[in-house]
């Protein structure tokens, strides 16, 4: 038999890349197996792990991408989430990150295509695992340890699918390994490398399935290690999806919030712990903190990357500090956080620097996103103040309002950075109710990717970000009206080029 490298000029072999492979086929050719992974074995069948140290190796592949791609899940949410909202600026003025702030975002960003393929590699990655796990020949390997490492591996790929859905809607969902292209089966193999989009709500529906048959498997919360993808991980990533249009339930939001409780996540007593330093500033000042639900986590020798994106590194202060740097914090998040005298968040979210730059600011005072502020932080993915905010939300908007209750959450919430309370005239109104929420979370999860989210969720995109260009003066002019088309991204114009069965999104 004949097995293909490349077809249609390469194009397969990117495709291939994109969906199959957790390596470059372009360093590891198709017929070059790993010695521990992959290979055949004395009857000429195909081998994806030979045995439990290949499947534990693998599964560590899956946690590695936490800790070592911070470009897609962290560096670029963040500049959707905040740089595409209100909350932030681009920071630079290169012609890949402006268009976030500007709204000029279109189908030829590098940004978004890096982030797709990413996207797409880690689910080709999650797939190998749950598809092969079953057929591994290791006695050793046992059936709950089989059921566990599958369960993490499908919280892990509905994490990517939740991300890739909330930035494009119809993504194509992909659950199974595709075959090598062979003389025989080419026929009936070569189409699956081209998969067509799914619905939007067909990739929500994957991602509760996923989520749902992973929680009786996988490993409980840890309150000492919150790096892992457990069951209280599946649990706030239900309690999101059924805040979204597509699944949305309240009731269910407010139970898998509850469950979390249930778990022992809390608000955690000091807000400077979540992203704090110690008084010598040589390491992170907590991590595995009542709060968080999933964290990567970073120690001298062997740290985060990403803190000299957004601004200094405090444990090598100079170190990359010599160009403009992503997400710089808009007057516009600077005034509502004056405006609700929240000074500790906002000490704790932004910081001043003297620069050599000043693309919006004047050098010699300029802001900086703090929530990454040294190579030893933990990046936090899921926290508690998100899903109990999440439940003030569902419990304002689902048909039967619970005002007082969500009016609760909140004052738990501001009485922890020495807010006061909300007024009674507040609590009694659900469209104040809904605004005071939005505030909450705007100045609760500033620099945490959220806040675009937000804003879409709630359809609040045309009248916040249409309006706020003339009353912040920092932003770049913008390019385009948001309208009922900015909600989706443009598919990557490199993925509609290597895949016939892709359709751009309206608008683009």
């Amino acid at each position: 038999m004949k097995r293909y490298r490349t077809i249609s000029n390469g194009i397969l072999l990117m495709v291939i890349l994109t969906w199959t492979q957790s390596c470059s086929l372009m360093r590891d050719p198709l017929d070059a197996y790993s010695d521990v992974t992959e290979g055949v074995n004395e009857a000429g069948e195909y081998v994806a792990f030979r045995d439990k140290a290949a499947v534990v190796s693998h599964l560590q592949l899956l946690y590695n991408q936490i800790r070592d791609r911070q470009e897609h899940w962290y560096l670029d949410y963040l500049l959707i989430g905040d740089a595409h909202a209100d909350n932030a600026y681009a920071g630079t003025t290169g012609a890949e990150v402006l268009p976030f702030e500007n709204n000029a975002i279109d189908g030829s960003n590098s940004v978004l295509a890096r982030d797709w393929d990413r996207f797409m590699e880690d689910v080709g990655r999650a797939n190998r695992l749950i598809v092969y796990i079953d057929s591994v020949d290791d006695t050793s390997l046992t059936s709950t340890e089989r059921r566990q490492y599958k369960a993490e591996a499908k919280i892990f790929r509905a994490m990517i699918y939740f991300d890739m859905v909330r930035l494009w809607g119809d993504v194509p969902v992909i659950t199974t390994v595709a075959k090598d292209i062979t003389s025989e089966n080419i026929q009936e193999v070569y189409p699956t490398y081209f998969p067509e989009q799914n619905t939007e709500d067909e990739v929500y529906q994957q991602i509760e399935k996923d989520l749902l048959e992973a929680i009786p498997d996988a490993p409980a919360n840890s309150t000492g290690d919150k790096t892992k993808f457990s069951k209280s991980v599946a649990r706030a990533l239900l309690a999101k999806i059924y805040a979204e249009k597509p699944l949305r339930d309240y009731n269910k939001v407010i139970l898998y919030a509850d469950e979390l409780a249930a778990d022992g996540f809390a608000l955690e007593e000091d807000f400077t712990n979540l992203f704090g330093m110690n008084a010598d500033q040589t390491d992170a000042k907590k991590r595995n903190t009542a709060e968080s639900i999933l964290e990567g986590q970073f120690f001298s020798g062997n740290g985060n990357w990403a803190t000299w994106m957004f601004g200094r590194n405090l444990i090598n202060y100079n170190e990359n500090f010599t160009w403009a740097k992503w997400v710089t914090p808009s007057r516009d998040l600077i005034s509502a956080f004056q405006r609700e005298g929240d000074e500790i968040r906002f000490s704790e979210s932004v910081v001043y620097y003297q620069t050599t730059w000043s693309n919006y600011y004047p050098a010699n005072n300029y802001p900086f996103m703090y929530k990454l502020r040294s190579a030893v932080n933990s990046i936090i993915k899921y926290r508690y103040a998100d899903i109990l905010l999440l439940k003030a939300e569902a419990l304002i908007m689902k048909d039967n309002p619970d005002l007082n209750t969500a009016a609760t959450i909140i004052n738990q919430v501001r009485a922890r950075v020495g807010l006061g309370a909300l007024s009674s005239a507040v609590r009694g109104n659900k469209a104040s109710m809904l605004e005071a929420l939005l505030t909450e979370r705007r100045l609760e999860l500033a620099f945490e990717g959220q806040r675009w989210y937000d804003l879409r969720r709630l359809d609040k995109v045309e009248e916040v970000m249409n309006s706020v260009y003339a009353k912040d003066s920092g932003r770049r002019t913008q390019v385009y009206p948001f309208n009922e088309y900015s909600y989706r991204m443009p598919i990557p114009q490199s993925m509609l080029d290597q895949n016939p069965n892709l359709k751009q999104n309206l608008g683009y």
